[in-house]
């Protein structure tokens, strides 16, 4: 092999790598958002009475002056997939028939789930992407209804970093099933 075939194979590498790479911080960005956008649709907040703390002392005020605290907590109680305030605007539009509205709202925070456990570990990564770009499709076309037009920008943004990594999928070198 001659010195100037192996400055050309050289650069060819860094590129793929830059690549893999490039492509790798899209998968792992785009699976830990939705892994999380998914858990918090299981959290809730709830209002606890709490003595107020003397901040010298650490003790509970001697007055005996109580405070509200929002505490956040995660269960499947708490599960609710489409926030109340667009549930409410929701139900108030013709073209979303209830029952789609009401399966939307039951498989939104497990998809996203799903979809952003199986970026993060490389399974099916094409399919997780194409069901992650449907799931915002989705999510833009009833922002659309109700008139909300910062939301479907921000949602515009998601699907060019989808878009981003479909280009870069050829460049996938960690992955569990790389076809799909």
């Amino acid at each position: 092999m001659t010195v100037s075939t192996e400055r050309k194979m050289d650069p060819g590498r860094k590129v793929n790598w830059d690549f893999t790479y490039a492509f790798l911080a899209l998968r792992f960005w785009l699976g830990v958002r939705a892994l999380f956008v998914g858990i918090e649709k299981f959290g809730a907040y709830r209002s606890v009475a709490m003595p107020l703390m003397d901040p010298t002392t650490g003790q509970p005020d001697a007055s005996g002056v109580m405070v509200n605290v929002n505490i956040k907590s995660y269960a499947l109680a708490n599960y609710a997939g489409i926030p109340a305030a667009l549930r409410d605007k929701f139900s108030h539009q013709p073209l979303l028939p209830k029952f789609a509205l009401v399966a939307f709202d039951r498989m939104l925070g497990p998809a996203f789930i799903l979809t952003g456990i199986m970026l993060l570990i490389g399974l099916g990564t094409r399919l997780s992407l194409l069901a992650q770009a449907l799931l915002f499709i989705a999510l833009t076309v009833g922002l659309v209804l109700i008139d909300s037009s910062d939301g479907v920008a921000y949602l515009g943004i998601h699907i060019g970093l989808v878009a981003g990594a479909f280009l870069l999928a050829e460049h996938n070198k960690f992955t569990v099933l790389r076809k799909w």
